[in-house]
């Protein structure tokens, strides 16, 4: 999937997450596929929230997809998917969550991505979050496809 290599980013704190997550949100454009991983607890979440509110110019409450599966964001395309697939049990589950127009004219946040197994696209930028030393200081390592990887370097880190 990566044609890019890796690249591995500090974040310090839970804001300096946010932040990072909206220089990615001002990157993404009409069909982008952003796959988050992580284990639970690591700030996937918490980059979704920032994310949204930056493509929505707005503080606006972002609650967690865990139960409803999916929250869909915005006034005009393209809209954001917000997909949280912890809890399915079987990659074609996401058929039933629309998950294809999402790729077809949205943006896709997608918690969890594995779960979708051979059904996850491609192209998509995977930002995967992991602990770090500090309580709330977090590393996100991309793995940019190719119509990422033009992209990530403008991100000024």
């Amino acid at each position: 999937m990566s044609v890019a290599a890796s690249l591995a980013i500090e974040l310090p704190d839970e804001a300096a997450t946010a932040a990072f997550a909206r220089r990615v949100a001002g990157l993404a454009r009409k069909g982008d596929v952003i796959a988050l991983r992580g284990p639970l607890g690591s700030g996937k979440t918490s980059f979704a929230r920032a994310f949204i509110r930056a493509r929505l110019g707005t503080s606006e409450d972002v609650p967690s997809p865990t139960f409803t599966l999916v929250e869909i964001y915005g006034d005009a395309p393209p809209l954001v998917w917000h997909f949280d697939l912890f809890r399915i049990e079987r990659p074609e589950e996401v058929w039933e969550l629309g998950i294809e127009d999402a790729f077809a004219g949205g943006i896709s946040l997608i918690e969890w991505p594995e779960r979708m197994g051979g059904l996850l696209p491609r192209e998509r930028l995977d930002v995967t979050l992991a602990f770090a030393a500090a309580p709330d200081a977090r590393t996100a390592t991309l793995a940019p496809s190719r119509a990422w990887a033009g992209r990530i370097g403008v991100l000024g880190v």
